[in-house]
């Protein structure tokens, strides 16, 4: 059976750093606070002029030059983010452009901090049918430039950066991606999002804040620890796998104590997952493949292991995945 492995995995995160300890100084929080409740310590800002496409381009560089792949060679391109260069055209478009990629066709994926494992997905059915040999994801976020730097519950939660990885058709029986599980609930669209800035429904702007990143931390939280050990689970079995099987998890890093009691519940040690959470924050689609990117580089997944991927966003969309490195 063909199945879909990772070639190649790249990240890039924006030079500017702002702590905690920055934030006390713009907003009425406290650093200590934001660690205890979140687990984070600072975020990557990008810089003025710094579009989402060119840190998507940055991360798919470094992910092209370690699978040994042309951009040229690529057939696919698909960019996971709520914060693309423009309405429209796709972000994809101007990273395809960006990159050299002119043998791909390109589009975006707009499912929040799960955008990633949706387009890894998408990406996985045109390598399994043959129809594509070689496909990059990536997931690119520029979420400074959608925060209410005056909410104090949402400004320090989130982060800009990107990760990318190349994919292509496996040689060898039993490795790559094993399982795929997608779910959607549209009835919490309320909890988290980012309101357009006008109302369809009548003339003028929509009243209030618009284009600001919206939650509802304490629902977002409950439905995310009911929610990611269910589809994790299901996608384990899937691949005829278990918990205990599980050698590595890739966790979209929106909150650290979502993700320790999300482990809890599976069963799975904390020291099996890589966390970054502490120096990045939110990245949203960014998170997951900057993740396994970094514990890839690290020397951390080894020929044969088993990794399960979890990531929920707005949506609410949510996913699990098993891949055998």
């Amino acid at each position: 059976m063909l199945r879909t492995v990772i070639l190649g995995t790249g990240s890039y995160a924006p030079a500017k750093v702002l702590t905690n300890a920055d934030l006390e100084k713009m907003v009425a929080t406290n650093g200590a606070w934001i660690v205890s409740r979140t687990g984070i310590e600072e975020r990557r800002i990008a810089a003025p002029g710094e579009s989402t496409s060119d840190m998507a381009a940055a991360a798919a560089k470094n992910a092209l030059e370690l699978a040994g792949v042309d951009p040229r060679e690529l057939d696919l391109i698909i960019v996971a983010t709520v914060t693309g260069d423009a309405q429209t055209p796709a972000c994809a478009a101007f990273l395809q452009a960006k990159i050299g990629a002119e043998n791909a066709f390109a589009f975006d994926v707009s499912a929040a901090c799960a955008g990633s494992l949706y387009a890894l997905s998408i990406a996985d059915q045109f390598i399994k049918t043959g129809k594509v040999r070689r496909a990059l994801v990536v997931g690119a976020e520029t979420l400074s430039r959608v925060v209410d730097w005056t909410n104090r519950e949402t400004c320090v939660l989130f982060g800009d950066a990107a990760g990318a990885m190349v994919l292509g058709p496996g040689e060898e029986e039993g490795r790559g991606l094993l399982s795929t599980s997608l779910r959607t609930d549209g009835t919490l669209t309320t909890i988290l999002g980012i309101p357009r800035a006008y109302d369809p429904r009548q003339d003028g702007p929509t009243p209030g804040e618009a284009h600001k990143i919206k939650m509802r931390g304490r629902e977002v939280y409950k439905v995310a620890l009911r929610l990611l050990p269910e589809i994790v689970t299901e996608a384990l079995a899937m691949a005829g796998l278990e918990a205990k099987d599980v050698d590595h998890v890739i966790a979209h890093q929106a909150n650290a104590r979502i993700i320790e009691a999300s482990l809890a519940q599976l069963g799975v040690p904390l020291e099996k997952c890589w966390m970054n959470i502490s120096r990045f924050g939110n990245t949203s689609s960014a998170s997951m493949p900057i993740t396994l990117d970094e514990a890839n580089r690290a020397g951390r997944l080894k020929k044969g292991d088993v990794i399960a991927m979890m990531a929920i966003g707005a949506g609410m969309t949510w996913g699990g995945a098993v891949l055998r490195w």
